[in-house]
């Protein structure tokens, strides 16, 4: 075997120009050029938590590994946190493979420039290696023998470029054998073509993908930042193009660029030169003909799976190009949680793959129709065989299906279908109209669903009626006449010829109507009901469902903890299910847990849900949408972002009325968010008016099923407005009444916020020491459950009561967050007396520390390695001054840390 290290190495094509040398050679100074670090990039976006990440996973003797489809950002955020690191930039030596380190022989004089430091001797007997792996490990010998304070980093870019069986065990080998000192970062679009589980378990190695590097929400607005001050764009558009690309970073870089410099109208960011050369260039070129067909067969379907995408294939597309290689071949397909090997695209991917259609396209969308419908999957059958064109085959489905369609319909798909069928067809069927009439309903088309309701009793000569109750039940339960609900669904269940699935409905709506009662005990046993009918029908998606209307019974006893629980068990259940519950229920799911991430201030959770239910939401023509949008004006008010506050409530009300969608099911809603906004803002008389249109509403005391806690808090704003007028005995009688109205338990946020409220009276009517025990027992009340929306909502009422009882509250992360949100913070005085400030990461662990994690889960919840936590915790009694967790939580309480 050829030496390696004697100043040429194997096989380069470009020698024969190099004076005094001869094919077979190369030059090494040549490949010393090939190991240098990219070139900082000026004006880019700060990411300091992903930077914070990439450098923590970089201990020595550990592997991280960067992986992801093309333009997110691998190099670009390793490089930027590389040159923000004081240090560290220095110690890098970075590698970039191409085709070329096919070669073995390359590949390791290419290693061995990179490891060896440029002032090391040869080491004896290198050059006499038997073989490359003898050659890499006298490397990687020489390397961990480098002092301590010579330790580096190497950086491996473009791992997916090598696939030669030689060259890869080179590099599984240098992963395995890491030096201590060294710490390895592998870069590559694909997965790593070798096992690394055993390092994992080991604690050595940690990959940080797509999901790590795509831009958050908050992200994405603030790198269009300067075009959303300039309006060439809105904030509406900065949020399409979030849901639309995911945050990925590459599409959204080009599309702000190419607005900084058109000067005519804009274009959808799918359509826009620079990023559809992205597209082009990144995934389509790199494929063969048959490659790029099988690619845009797939993205004609929602989602797919392998067994799928091989019964719509044809003889032109390559068969072993299914989804899952496909994504392992860096192409943006998802695999979706819960469901195997069954994957998604990228949203934006997936429209410009469909563009143009490809001719047969309706054949295919009719075979997938056929595939799912025999596996009982109606909803997905539904929707392909509308897309086929093949109505008939759609008629088929939704009448044979229809008490399978009962719950969580695909309501766009069935209207859609509506439209198109024939009238005659449709009179002539009962079971459709009971079908349409749970689509009218659940769309919040509560007028048009009471309408076939009528017509069927006069024609059905008493059949159905069972089924016609259960609908009757379901559409007085969303009006929010619960009494009313209530005796139709118990008429429905005395009903004989009521199905199981129709009985599971009828105890859903039940348990929805108790709980909006406060009556959670009677809720609880209707719940049971339907999630038994769940089992003895062995359907996962209702056994979901029921799961579902558990945590809304958990959410109303403010049990926020286990209502999160429940629904993450929906979730995973709506995921796991053989027939996936469908579309409707899921986003349900997704939406409560939505409220219970914002309840407890984990906005930045419930943000990046809330993207993924209102695109959901808007397909399904779900009526959740309005309680997606609601959500989203929530957490604008709460940071002080009106404008765009009210664009969300002109947004939901132009949706709603395109939708058809009765004005007693959104009007109320949206009035009240306006009058929330204006108290909040100090407008009074504006919310005095919006109140005043609500009279009527109020009047009748509808609860709607969506909003159930709606009532109660539309009499919190009447004695929050009496507040602001400083009449203090009518806001009494108010928050009184609340608690007349319910018959056995008031909702535990409507009582949190009474409480509150009933404080800020006790303070003003009775002196600060009435107002601060009011107070504190409130604060004890929702810190159990960590239910800090309330102390949000409440801020304007609420901050001079609280600056000056400031002092004497309890020390606890919840009342600290209170105090941050407030903007009062810990004495000046008292976190002066540390020598050396506390850390912002160091402030984190502390406060897991304060809750009793151990060092090992707070590795986890913080994604960091248990080495850094030692660390953390080791400089935090250091500046504390003491030697042990108790103590360091003792003495940060005392400053105020805590």
């Amino acid at each position: 075997m050829k030496p390696f290290d004697d100043g040429c190495a194997a096989n380069d094509e470009f020698q024969s120009v190099l004076g005094g040398s001869y094919r077979g050679e190369l030059v090494k100074d040549l490949l010393r050029q090939r190991v240098r670090m990219p070139d900082p990039v000026s004006d880019e976006l700060a990411r300091p938590e992903l930077a914070g990440r990439i450098i923590d996973a970089m201990a020595p003797g550990k592997v991280l590994f960067l992986e992801s489809p093309p333009g997110f950002g691998k190099s670009h955020s390793l490089s930027s946190a590389l040159h923000q690191s004081d240090g560290l930039a220095d110690r890098v030596r970075w590698l970039t493979l191409t085709g070329q380190e096919n070669d073995a022989g390359r590949l390791l004089a290419l290693l061995e420039i990179a490891l060896k430091p440029a002032s090391a001797a040869r080491i004896q007997g290198q050059q006499n290696a038997s073989s490359y792996s003898d050659a890499l490990s006298m490397v990687l010998s020489g390397a961990g023998a480098a002092k301590e304070d010579e330790s580096r980093i190497l950086v491996i870019d473009n791992v997916g470029m090598v696939a030669h069986p030689a060259s890869i065990a080179l590099l599984q080998q240098l992963v395995l054998e890491t030096p201590s000192n060294l710490s390895l970062v592998l870069l590559s679009r694909k997965p790593l073509p070798f096992e690394t589980h055993s390092l994992e378990l080991a604690g050595r190695f940690r990959r940080l993908g797509p999901e790590d590097l795509e831009l958050s929400r908050a992200e994405t607005f603030e790198f269009f930042s300067d075009s959303l001050a300039e309006r060439k764009i809105t904030t509406i558009t900065a949020e399409h193009l979030y849901a639309l690309t995911e945050g990925w970073i590459t599409p959204l870089g080009l599309y702000e660029r190419e607005l900084r410099e058109m000067s005519d109208a804009r274009l959808p960011i799918q359509d826009s030169a620079s990023v559809e050369r992205f597209l082009r260039d990144a995934l389509l070129i790199p494929l063969t003909p048959g490659q790029q067909r099988s690619l845009r067969i797939m993205a004609e379907l929602d989602v797919v799976s392998d067994e799928l995408f091989l019964a719509l294939a044809d003889s032109a597309c390559d068969h072993a190009f299914r989804p899952s290689a496909a994504a392992e071949s860096g192409i943006p397909l998802r695999a979706i949680p819960g469901r195997g090997r069954w994957y998604r695209f990228n949203p934006m991917v997936h429209e410009w793959l469909q563009t143009p259609a490809m001719d047969g396209m309706e054949e295919r969308a009719v075979r997938a129709s056929r595939w799912f419908s025999h596996r009982g999957r109606f909803t997905e059958a539904l929707r392909y065989a509308l897309i086929g064109g093949a109505h008939d085959e759609a008629v088929r489905i939704a009448s044979e299906a229809s008490e399978a369609l009962l719950i969580g319909q695909d309501t766009a798909s069935l209207l859609s279908l509506r439209q198109s069928m024939p009238s005659e067809l449709f009179e002539q069927s009962s079971r459709l109209k009971i079908v349409y009439g749970w689509v009218h309903a659940i769309g919040g088309q509560f007028a048009q669903a009471r309408g076939l309701i009528d017509e069927l009793e006069k024609t059905s000569d008493g059949m159905n009626q069972g089924r016609i109750d259960a609908l009757r039940a379901f559409i007085l339960r969303g009006e929010g006449a619960v009494p009313e609900a209530l005796v139709a669904a118990q008429k429905a269940l005395d009903s004989k010829d009521l199905s199981g699935q129709g009985r599971l409905v009828t105890e859903l709506v039940r348990s929805s109507a108790l709980c909006a009662q406060g009556n959670f005990s009677e809720a609880r046993e209707a719940n049971r009901n339907a999630m038994r009918i769940a089992r003895e029908t062995n359907d996962g998606g209702s056994e979901a469902l029921a799961v579902y209307a558990h945590a809304r019974i958990e959410l109303g006893k403010g049990a926020l903890k286990h209502a999160e629980q429940l629904l993450r068990t929906g979730l995973d259940m709506a995921m796991n299910g053989a027939a996936r519950v469908a579309r409707v229920g899921e986003v349900r799911l997704q939406l409560h847990l939505v409220m219970v991430l914002w309840h407890q201030g984990r906005e930045a959770e419930a943000d990046r849900l809330l993207v993924t239910c209102l695109r959901h939401a808007e397909q399904t023509r779900d009526l959740g949408l309005l309680l997606a949008m609601a959500l989203r004006v929530l957490i604008c008010r709460t940071h002080g972002r009106i404008d765009e506050a009210f664009i969300w409530i002109g947004r939901a009300e132009r949706t709603m009325q395109a939708w058809r969608v009765d004005v007693s099911a959104y009007v109320p809603v949206l009035e009240a968010l306006k009058g929330s906004i204006w108290l909040a803002s100090g407008q009074f008389e504006a919310a005095s008016q919006a109140l005043e249109r609500l009279g009527p509403w109020r009047s009748a005391n509808c609860v709607p099923d969506m909003f159930p806690m709606m009532p109660g808090l539309l009499d919190c704003l009447q004695a929050r407005l009496e507040l602001a007028r400083d009449d203090e005995v009518c806001a009494a009688a108010t928050l009184q009444s609340i608690r007349d109205k319910h018959q056995e338990m008031v909702p535990f946020g409507l009582e949190l916020h009474a409480r509150l409220l009933e404080s800020v009276i006790s303070w003003r009517q009775k002196g600060p020491a009435a107002g601060q025990k009011d107070l504190i027992a409130a604060i004890g009340l929702a810190a159990k459950e960590h239910y800090i929306s309330p102390f949000f909502e409440l801020q304007r009422e609420l901050q001079p009561m609280v600056e000056k009882v400031w002092p004497q509250l309890p020390s606890t992360p919840f009342v600290a967050e209170i105090g941050r949100h407030y903007g009062i913070y810990a004495e000046a005085a008292d976190v002066a007396t540390l020598a050396e400030p506390i850390s912002e990461r160091e402030q984190g662990v502390l406060e897991l520390i304060a809750k009793g994690l151990s060092n090992q889960d707070i590795a986890d919840k913080l994604h960091i390695s248990l080495h850094t936590v030692k660390t953390h915790a080791r400089r935090i009694n250091a500046k504390l001054e003491v030697k042990s967790r108790t103590q360091a939580i003792v003495r940060a309480r005392e400053l105020g840390l805590l």
